[in-house]
């Protein structure tokens, strides 16, 4: 029997006290995926503590023991694209970008709990804050081409911008970081081990000061050495190619047994995901701004839903009938049209981003 009161709990904690501000995502037995409410109830809060005297810092983090946030709600983008409403997921995509870039630009210190799982939705809540917490339980990923789509919420900014090709790694295999990855490759700035968590949120409810400097150098800890920045060599030969099929036969090429494994990989996956994620890695290497790659991402992210059939194949396939047997079209990267990711890369929604 569902519980009454626990069904009509907010999907969103929002509570201030002592100068802080927390946002903290109440959908535990979903990971805290993000839907359109929920979006919606942290844009209020947070232009409702912007010019509040009594809120110096904002926190956000996740209700339950699994993660901050698992993504958006795929399964209903899913139902969306596939019964012709992708407008409907372009309302979505507005909000939620709108969000990301707000937390970016924020005016005051935003702290996010990257505990746990945060991927897709939840790197774009967690990987834009100024202050980002990981801990010895964070798994961190945009594993969007899992899916048959690629990379948004402003995570090929920080794709782009991550040492190396291990931008075009972590955004063609939606490979996972955990802390000391997270770090070196620019999702995070802190490492504070789970145990300390509660020590730090009441930290930062009964400082003194103003300014979080000094309280974070008290709380962060040396994560262990990164395992992407030991793999280097070999994800910066392969993935320094041109196209896809090229960074696969240099994967094939070296010895290491996680290129071949990487390889195996890519061969799995959708080729048109692959290869548009690729061309927007690459472009917003180029982009001014996380404005501009966000964008991008929402042009593609539309392109997507309005005219490509791997992304609603690819969520029925992962999420929803989990077969794990997607049917890609086209179905290899040989068939794959040549100005396909330059044409995704030039479409234009009928309704902008930034209106």
């Amino acid at each position: 029997m569902t519980d009454p009161a626990a069904a009509a709990e907010p999907t969103v904690l929002v509570r201030a006290r002592a100068g802080l501000g927390r946002l903290t995502l109440n959908r535990p037995r979903a990971i805290n995926a993000l839907d359109l409410g929920m979006v919606q109830r942290m844009h209020r809060a947070l232009d409702a503590w912007e010019h509040d005297p009594d809120v110096d810092a904002v926190l956000l983090d996740g209700a339950g023991e699994r993660g901050l946030c698992a993504g958006g709600d795929v399964r209903g983008l899913a139902e969306q694209v596939t019964s012709g409403r992708a407008e409907d997921a372009g309302v979505f995509f507005r909000e939620e970008y709108a969000l990301n870039a707000r937390i970016a630009e924020y005016p005051k210190p935003f702290v996010a709990f990257a505990d746990g799982i945060t991927m897709g939705g939840g790197i774009g809540v967690a990987g834009h804050a100024s202050i980002r917490v990981v801990t010895e339980r964070s798994q961190l990923a945009m594993p969007e081409t899992r899916i048959g789509f690629t990379p948004d919420v402003g995570g090929t900014w920080l794709l782009a911008h991550a040492p190396g090709r291990l931008g075009e790694y972590l955004g063609l295999t939606g490979a996972v970081m955990d802390a000391a990855d997270a770090i070196y490759a620019g999702f995070a700035d802190h490492f504070v081990p789970h145990e300390n968590l509660d020590g730090f949120r009441d930290a930062l409810e009964t400082r003194a000061d103003p300014s979080l400097a000094e309280l974070v150098f008290l709380f962060d800890e040396t994560p262990p050495r990164s395992k992407l920045e030991d793999a280097r060599a070999w994800i910066d030969d392969a993935f320094d190619a041109d196209t896809v099929p090229e960074i696969v036969e240099r994967l094939r090429a070296r010895p290491e047994p996680e290129a071949a494994a990487t390889a195996e990989l890519l061969g799995e996956l959708s080729p048109t995901g692959l290869a548009v994620t690729l061309a927007a890695v690459r472009s917003a290497r180029e982009l001014p701004g996380l404005r501009a790659a966000l964008e991008q991402e929402y042009g593609l992210v539309m392109w997507f839903a309005t005219s490509q059939p791997d992304l609603a194949e690819g969520i029925r396939a992962q999420v929803i009938d989990k077969d794990r047997s997607p049917r890609w079209t086209p179905p290899t990267l040989a068939d794959l049209p040549p100005e396909l990711a330059a044409s995704a890369l030039r479409y234009r929604p009928a309704i902008p981003l930034w209106g």
